[in-house]
């Protein structure tokens, strides 16, 4: 196995238009991507590839992102990866309920293509 100082992300998000759009400019960027289609396998995918950033979808079909976000920070993870909820569910206190749930940060959908990948690193970072 080849060392890599690349991050790696893992998208947990159910629309397919959705999920080729943030693969395509992560790994335009030079990020590592792993996809999950829905919570369950998301929470599978984060224990065996410990991502750098999760970039979570709050609605999916078997769980919504809340309860997602909360699992995955009680999963232990060592070093915790930055979460970040990634949805157009943007009605009022819906930021305040995903950081509540465990989020680092919260963009809205429909996302920016051009913006994307500095407000991710920017909740990143902070």
């Amino acid at each position: 196995m080849v060392e890599t100082n690349r991050s790696k992300i893992l998208i947990i998000e159910d629309n397919v238009q959705n999920m080729y759009m943030l693969s395509y400019l992560l790994t335009k960027n030079d990020y590592i991507v792993v996809q999950a289609f829905s919570g369950l396998v998301g929470i599978e995918k984060a224990e065996e590839f410990s991502p750098d950033i999760i970039l979570l979808d709050i609605q999916l079909p078997d769980m919504d992102g809340y309860a997602i976000c909360r699992k995955l920070r009680n999963a232990g993870f060592v070093p915790e990866p930055v979460i970040i909820a990634v949805t157009s569910y943007a009605m009022g206190g819906d930021r305040e309920k995903a950081i509540e749930a465990g989020a680092n940060g919260y963009i809205e959908k429909p996302i920016d293509p051009d913006k994307f990948i500095a407000q991710m690193k920017s909740i990143a970072e902070s």
